[in-house]
């Protein structure tokens, strides 16, 4: 089945760029989202990625890939980077990068784990931990095209200090109803106890299988193959239930 172009040629999205760093943003005590300006920058959806390129003094290079978590907006680029230890990456990103820096940078990559926004059946966004980025991108592109599609996010933490994008998520949007579980320890007085994500949380939360919403999973390997099946256990479609995982890569 053919599929709809994503934004930019492939030459294009393939070619490294040179980016401004704009604004660092902390989320947790681990995490922080840096707005980057990317001259000529041709597009993105929300669900796709960038790789990031280091370069030492001494030639040696390395590379990772961080979700987009930002609405198409021009130049204007946002990503969240959560420091892993013993990482070659993620620990100058999230604790030495500054504003004005410049960060090598290619993409947009991937057009699978996308939401369009001319898309308008119900949406079930489920999130383990740092898979909220990607998520977060599709509830921006929403808001910022205006969209009615219904929105529901279940997003499972191990513990409240883990939460991104806390503040933006509780102001909401109309159309997005957001429901946090926690795995390790809850907030006092919450009314489910810590543990992980099942079947009753997604029927609870999530979309019944006949209002036949989009589903997006994404998060470390074991949660999303268990939300995964779980979804089809409950009667959702799996041709309507896209997945991306992510595991150890060394930050």
């Amino acid at each position: 089945m053919a599929r709809a172009a994503v934004p930019g040629r492939l030459g294009e999205r393939l070619r490294w760029r040179v980016a401004t760093v704009l604004e660092r943003r902390r989320e947790t005590a681990a995490a922080v989202s840096i707005a980057l300006d990317v001259p000529g920058w041709p597009g993105h959806l929300a669900g796709q990625h960038v790789d990031v390129r280091l370069t030492a003094e001494d030639g040696y290079s390395t590379q990772r890939s961080y979700s987009l978590t930002s609405a198409a907006d021009g130049s204007r680029i946002e990503l969240t980077v959560q420091s892993v230890a013993d990482g070659e990456v993620s620990p100058y990103l999230a604790g030495q990068v500054a504003v004005g820096d410049l960060l090598e940078l290619r993409g947009p990559v991937g057009g699978w784990f996308v939401w369009r926004p001319e898309q308008d059946t119900p949406v079930l966004l489920v999130a383990g931990g740092s898979g909220v980025a990607p998520l977060m991108a599709m509830i921006r592109a929403r808001r910022a095209a205006g969209g009615r599609s219904p929105f529901r996010l279940i997003y499972s933490v191990r513990t409240p200090e883990d939460r991104w994008y806390l503040g933006e998520l509780r102001r909401g949007d109309p159309g997005l109803d957001t429901t946090f579980l926690y795995t390790r320890s809850a907030p006092d007085g919450w009314p489910r106890p810590p543990g992980r994500i099942g079947a009753a949380d997604l029927r609870t939360w999530g979309w019944p299988p006949d209002f036949f919403p989009e589903c997006y999973v994404c998060g470390p390997t074991g949660f999303v193959e268990s939300v995964a099946d779980q979804l089809v256990t409950l009667g959702h479609d799996a041709a309507r239930i896209r997945t991306e995982r992510f595991g150890p890569t060394g930050g």
